[in-house]
């Protein structure tokens, strides 16, 4: 390689050549995600790949991608290798004639319709994807055919906006949020953050790490997926339990259901002394006869005391008969905005194994009150929801008892 390896932060140089069909680069502001990828997609011109660059809107990509990669060519010596024609937004490399592209999504026609002088196009690199539509992403995925010694590539990079966001919901479902990191055979996601940039001044830092807008700090400082307005869930994340986590430690909740609804429960740990919360395992299907739950509760609690939805006494019987240890929940007046209000001082931890629990949690809302504002009256699904607050009801009330007796 002409470019000196002292040339990148070290947080990007394992994937120099990753060759992932699906790769997401996202993070906060002034963590060096864009000068990475402009910097690879030049090397890898070098190589013989052919990569598309592309922003929703076109005028964007003049003073951003195409502009970083020029300054690629100039801080890397490397003018005699590359034609640019600023004209048309392209660069192209004089010793193979590969080609990098940019075009904006806002002109979709023009997407559908090119190719590159030589050989087929085997990568896109979508800068800013949170402002692009799923079928728009769809259709570029549809460009990268046609024949080529090298492995086609999609690259997505972007700030993390909002977990409501397409595609937190599509690629994220196993993403170790506390790791920062997902490599799969065809699947890469990395995280970083401005602390990952040693090329920033001390006025970059000081200006990212002095952020008080709460939104923004998690966002472009800490480089973590935002909170919309009115989510019930405000402090949760994907991940996995610590390797030293307690029997102790251990809670079930059981929701009941069998027909439109299903049955739902979650196995749970509670650290109390951070004051985290793993959610380890889940039990969500329709149609399960109480015999049935019992078996799969069984399996999901072991001998676990599993806190049960009390109003429906007689299935919490015919549980204990088939060997579950089956506890009534106690509720009480505002059981569901006191637990809610219990569950949002933890930190909610949730395994890529509880892929409903996550979905629940995302979808979860305080209603509107039409005027711009909440009503204190949770929406949308809750079957584990429920069983979450089911296990950790002992806790909750135990707190409130401990601070009457203050």
């Amino acid at each position: 390689m002409l470019v000196p390896r002292s040339a990148f932060n070290a947080a990007y140089l394992p994937y120099l050549t990753a060759s992932q069909r699906v790769q997401i680069f996202y993070g906060g502001a002034g963590s060096g995600k864009s000068v990475f990828l402009a910097a690879r997609a030049l090397l890898d011109a070098m190589t013989g790949r052919n990569t598309l660059v592309v922003r929703q809107v076109a005028r964007t990509l003049r003073a951003s991608c195409f502009a970083e990669v020029q300054k690629s060519v100039a801080r890397f010596g490397l003018g005699d290798w590359f034609q640019v024609s600023r004209s048309e937004m392209s660069l192209t490399c004089r010793h193979n004639g590969a080609q990098l592209l940019f075009l904006g999504l806002d002109d979709v026609e023009k997407v559908k319709s090119l190719t590159p002088g030589r050989g087929a196009l085997t990568d896109i690199w979508v800068e800013e994807a949170t402002e692009t539509r799923w079928a728009d992403l769809k259709q570029l995925d549809k460009r990268l055919r046609g024949l080529s010694a090298h492995k086609k590539r999609l690259t997505l990079s972007f700030n993390p906006v909002s977990r409501a966001h397409w595609i937190y919901r599509e690629y994220f479902g196993a993403f170790p949020e506390t790791e920062g990191r997902l490599v799969q055979d065809d699947l890469l996601i990395l995280r970083t953050t401005y602390r990952d940039n040693r090329f920033l001044t001390a006025d970059d830092i000081q200006a990212l790490e002095g952020e008080r807008d709460p939104y923004f700090h998690q966002v472009y400082t800490r480089g973590e997926w935002g909170q919309l307005g009115g989510s019930v869930f405000t402090n949760w994340q994907v991940g996995m339990p610590p390797a030293d986590l307690s029997a102790t430690w251990l809670r079930c909740g059981l929701d009941f259901g069998y027909a439109r609804d299903p049955a739902a429960a979650v196995l749970v740990a509670l650290d109390r002394r951070k004051g985290r919360l793993y959610a380890l395992r889940e039990l969500c299907q329709s149609g399960l006869t109480n015999d049935l739950l019992a078996l799969r509760v069984k399996a999901l609690a072991g001998g676990l005391p599993v806190t049960c939805d009390s109003a429906e006494p007689k299935s919490i019987a015919e549980l204990r008969r088939h060997g579950v240890r089956a506890l009534a929940a106690k509720k009480g007046p505002d059981s569901v905005l006191h637990g809610l209000q219990w569950l949002n001082q933890l930190q909610l931890v949730i395994s890529p194994d509880c892929k409903k629990l996550r979905e629940e949690v995302l979808a979860y809302r305080w209603a509107a009150d039409g005027q711009g504002g909440f009503l204190p009256r949770p929406e949308g699904e809750d079957h584990l929801i429920d069983a979450l607050r089911y296990a950790l009801e002992s806790d909750s009330l135990a707190r409130d008892a401990r601070a009457l007796r203050r």
